[in-house]
């Protein structure tokens, strides 16, 4: 189809040599389409066996290493429990006050824990706060009880969801990280469902961010408080630290999906298979550390203000109405002006009949000429096709009034 085209220039920098140019587009393409954009002579000493850089509000690379090598997770993995409970708790399934009851299965998991007997109950919410704060293994198997009626059912559960976000290196044995045959992920995968849970469920931060609390047992003893202690020491060796999750086994070694947040600016380092969780620290620090001096996110709140009437050809109405809402934004990691982004309207040639929800055109947005991304212009209304019947009831109208 043709396209009517429509130009806005906004502060346009000095002249720049044409090489230069073709230069700065090709590494704003390379970092826009995820593949790894690591600067000659900037390469980060990381010694771990895996890790990535990721900017959570687009999901753009910043910088990987080895990140789609199969390792084993530890309780990072509790990283996809909390997203369904999350999605859960959002869709209206489970409610924060919920009663979980703690099964003697969930109560014999072994490793970290919060010393649950079986019988037991607590809240959803206590429950969350042990499995984010704690690193609870009885408290995350609880939770996949709670949620699909045993741990195998959960465990469907989990691995249908890491499908469904492309997570194609991934495959989940339990709720918990407990080391299990099988029971494998890798950095790019765990960024992927940690962007999940952090940027559409950003409650998790109001838990991930508590350095201590307590819960109460109430038991056939009776009632004692136990006392819940970030197993997270990152959230207090780096400046804007908002969490996340750390793991380890003895075959896992140390692990970390850590977020932070500075400048609206938000980053998510995974490291994996660390030899020690001091190295596993030091080197989430360094990947953000990079990310945050590298970063800068153009963003446009009004990104249809260009975009005027939109004619349609052989309709009952010859004007289409277009959702205006929603926002664009991307991100550049070489210190380019993003003052210098230019905004271009692609407008289709159209014809009814036009369904609500249909592409009508596009906003591209381009640097130094060169595409960085673009949003749809969607229908938001149906156009019949103009018939007989409407023609003829026009002209009658028409006659009708010039009489």
């Amino acid at each position: 189809m043709k396209r009517k085209r429509y130009f806005k220039k906004n502060h346009v920098g000095n002249v720049i040599r044409r090489g230069f140019v073709w230069a700065c587009a090709v590494i704003i393409g390379l970092s826009l389409f995820g593949v790894p954009t690591k600067a000659k002579g900037e390469e980060i000493d990381i010694s771990s066996p895996s890790c990535i850089l990721m900017e959570a509000s687009t999901g753009t690379i910043i910088y990987e290493k080895n990140a789609d090598e199969k390792l084993k997770p530890a309780s990072v993995t509790k990283v996809m429990t909390l997203l369904l409970a999350f999605e859960a708790i959002d869709s209206g399934k489970m409610k924060m006050d919920d009663i979980v009851t703690i099964s003697e299965y969930a109560a014999s998991m072994e490793g970290s824990r919060c010393f649950f007997e079986a019988g037991e109950q607590q809240t959803v919410e206590d429950i969350i706060k042990c499995i984010i704060i704690a690193s609870g293994n009885d408290t995350a198997v609880a939770m996949g009880e709670h949620l699909a009626g045993s741990e195998p059912a959960f465990v469907e559960m989990m691995n249908a969801r890491a499908a469904e976000l492309g997570m194609t290196n991934t495959h989940f044995e339990n709720a918990c990280g407990l080391d299990a045959d099988g029971h494998v992920t890798t950095s790019r995968d765990i960024a992927i469902m940690t962007r999940e849970l952090t940027v559409n469920h950003p409650k998790i931060f109001e838990y991930s961010t508590i350095w201590m609390d307590s819960i109460v047992h109430v038991t056939r003893r009776g009632s004692k408080e136990f006392t819940l202690a970030n197993t997270n020491k990152f959230l207090k060796q780096y400046t804007g630290a908002t969490g996340l999750k750390t793991g380890y086994t003895s075959v896992a070694k140390y692990s970390i999906s850590a977020t932070a947040t500075r400048e609206d600016v938000d980053l998510i380092a995974v490291v994996m298979g660390s030899e020690t969780k001091e190295i596993r620290n030091e080197e989430a620090g360094k990947l953000l550390d990079y990310g945050f001096a590298k970063c800068q996110i153009y963003k446009d709140a009004s990104p249809y203000n260009l975009v005027g009437d939109i004619p349609v050809a052989g309709g009952k109405k010859t004007m289409v109405k277009y959702k205006k809402d929603g926002a664009f934004s991307c991100v550049f990691v070489h210190g380019e002006d993003i003052n210098s982004v230019e905004k271009k309207v692609d407008l289709l040639e159209l014809k009814a009949p036009i369904k609500n929800g249909d592409v009508l055109g596009s906003v591209t947005y381009l640097y130094q000429g060169n595409p960085v991304g673009a949003i749809d212009i969607i229908a938001d209304e149906d156009i019949e096709k103009i018939d007989f019947t409407h023609c003829l009831t026009w002209v009658l109208y028409r006659f009708m009034a010039l009489a």
